[in-house]
């Protein structure tokens, strides 16, 4: 409003010039490398990781990967993370002002609060997936905690947007981006459990869910919107956080991917 769109372009590219000059000072590949990592704290993070045999290399189990139950759970409920997420990033300034109303100012300033509910509800869902799974096992603080938070996100979305407050409505929707972020950890921390040193195959895989659930949100919501109205374009959101939530009951983090060494020369992968 102050100086033009593309003074808010420079802006970011500050701030992103500012965040690579910090990470090229600070971050490290190693906590070897890293000058104020201390012997002793060298010396617990290196007792608590695995025996590693650099002469043994394991080749990436494709065939047991894409017959796992728990990579298409991940992959589906993925997916429906990023349909709804996409609708805050790349709608809901846009519905504050077509179906709520709001001027630039205005929906700024409410345009803020899906954000700030989704930064905190990943700090509490990382919180509450490591207590839950303490006490009551992986499959309720990972699978269970993400279920708990899909449903949440879907009644947040279906009262939100039938809420005539407009200060109510932007907070009870908001509040359904919080939710759905409580699930966050749980979707990388189990590609971490089941898939050992294919994690970066698995959880790239999983993503992929999430960049279509994103893309297709993306043309689809304002669809929607257009001929059915905001209520509509919301519902369906909520309708597909369902269906996440149907898929993350499949998903068992006790339940591994397992593969042969490629030094014995065998190739055979089983999914457990």
């Amino acid at each position: 409003a102050a100086a033009g769109w593309r003074a808010s372009f420079y802006v970011c590219a500050m701030i992103g010039v500012a965040a690579a000059l910090v990470w090229y000072a600070v971050a490290r590949d190693r906590p070897q490398q890293h000058r104020a990592v201390n012997a002793m704290e060298l010396a617990h993070i290196e007792n608590g990781l695995p025996p590693i045999d650099h002469e043994q290399k394991t080749a990436i189990p494709w065939r047991a990967i894409l017959r796992s139950r728990n990579v298409w759970g991940l992959f589906l409920s993925y997916f429906a993370f990023g349909y709804v997420i996409w609708i805050f990033f790349s709608w809901f300034f846009i519905y504050l002002a077509e179906a709520r109303g709001l001027d630039l100012k205005s929906s700024a300033i409410f345009g803020m609060a899906p954000f700030l509910a989704m930064t905190a509800g990943c700090l509490i869902g990382g919180v509450l997936n490591d207590a839950i799974s303490s006490r009551l096992g992986l499959y309720w603080g990972r699978s269970g905690l993400a279920m708990a938070s899909f449903i949440l996100t879907g009644l947040f979305l279906i009262v939100g947007s039938r809420v005539d407050n407009v200060a109510l409505a932007v907070l009870t929707l908001a509040l359904g981006g919080g939710a759905i972020y409580l699930s966050q950890s749980s979707f990388w921390s189990v590609t971490a459990d089941i898939a050992g040193p294919h994690t970066g195959v698995v959880s790239g895989l999983m993503n992929i869910g999430c960049q279509i659930g994103g893309a297709l949100t993306a043309s689809l919501t304002p669809w929607i919107a257009a001929h059915y109205g905001w209520t509509a374009a919301f519902g369906a959101g909520a309708g597909i956080v369902i269906v996440g939530t149907i898929a993350w009951a499949v998903v068992d983090p006790r339940r591994l991917i397992e593969s042969a060494p490629a030094a014995t020369g065998a190739s055979v992968a089983i999914a457990r």
